[in-house]
């Protein structure tokens, strides 16, 4: 019987000076109502976190094969890619019903994520597995028989230790992946739920694809995972994870409409390729322009050939000039 034990990491200056920034980076996002977008800028969101979370896996598909997929189109790609795309688009959509401290939902949600990928999806693993990194073995995890006693220690720990819940996500997210309780998927599953741990108190986050920035920073993601797997203590993870969190929370916060030109919010529309959207749809992505100023904005993308128009009144749209 293994007892149950909070795991080893050590709260360092560099972490409490992130999750100060974090926290105070959250109460600006919640002033300005950007943790609720429009359901287009949801959707952008999404298809953003899945290319992410799967492109560190290996998955192939582009955002906008993603985007078809996503729209109930055929696509053309490895059919292995297709179907983790798939499984991934089902469960971000049920994302808000898995209960972040339950043992079960979370067996749940691999058994959605990894159905006809792996055998036994949702199930713990029943044989010793080592994680390779070239040609060397980089870990090796607990035995098979110690797995469902780690992770419901895991669990308790996350439900009743009194230690910020940014903290605990980062620790966990670590933690199963040092465990690594199935036979393939963990990397996917430490990722979403540490989203499900953190929307549970902050819904901004499934809405902020934090995972873009870890798989731009990957190197820095999988050293991180080795530094605190020689040291056996998750710290520098944690500070890692808490450094991508606090980047995202300022990229948000860039785009709220505070700083930019009209020439810099244009940029960004193209930037992150949203297809079609209202003058609504502007404003609710810059938050704190008014409406004329968003006119404005798309009347100079208009005249400039950025954007394309169509409609009239309460049903003005816009798309990219060479959206096609």
């Amino acid at each position: 019987m293994i007892v149950s034990m909070k795991p080893p990491y050590n709260i360092t200056a560099k972490i409490l000076k992130t999750t100060t920034s974090i926290s105070e980076k959250l109460g600006e996002v919640k002033a300005y109502y950007l943790d609720k977008p429009s359901p287009n800028l949801r959707k952008q969101n999404k298809i953003k976190t899945i290319h992410s979370s799967l492109k560190i896996e290996g998955n192939t598909l582009s955002e906008e094969q993603i985007t078809a997929l996503l729209e109930n189109k055929r696509v053309v790609g490895p059919k292995k890619d297709i179907l983790e795309v798939l499984n991934a688009i089902d469960v971000y959509d049920k994302i808000n019903t898995f209960s972040p401290f339950s043992l079960q939902s979370f067996k749940k949600a691999h058994k959605l994520l990894m159905t006809e990928l792996v055998e036994n999806a949702g199930k713990f693993r029943k044989q010793s597995v080592g994680i390779v990194h070239g040609k060397e073995i980089a870990h090796i995890a607990p035995p098979a028989e110690n797995v469902i006693y780690l992770m419901k220690d895991l669990f308790e720990y996350i439900k009743k230790n009194d230690d910020p819940i940014l903290i605990k996500s980062c620790v966990f997210h670590y933690e199963m992946e040092f465990i690594h309780p199935f036979v393939d998927g963990n990397g996917r599953m430490g990722r979403l739920w540490q989203t499900v741990i953190l929307m549970n108190k902050y819904p901004v986050f499934e809405y902020l694809p934090f995972e873009s920035l870890i798989s731009k920073t990957q190197t820095d993601y999988y050293k991180a995972l080795v530094q605190s797997d020689q040291i056996a203590n998750s710290t520098p993870f944690i500070e890692y994870l808490l450094s991508v969190i606090d980047n995202s929370l300022e990229e948000l916060l860039k785009f709220s409409g505070k700083k930019l030109t009209s020439s810099e919010r244009l940029e960004y529309i193209i930037n992150i390729g949203l297809k079609e959207f209202t003058r609504k749809d502007y404003m609710d992505i810059f938050k704190n322009i008014s409406s004329s100023t968003a006119s404005r904005d798309l009347k100079k993308g208009v005249e400039i050939g950025i954007l394309k128009i169509s409609g009239e009144k309460n049903k003005t749209k816009y798309t990219l000039h060479n959206n096609k």
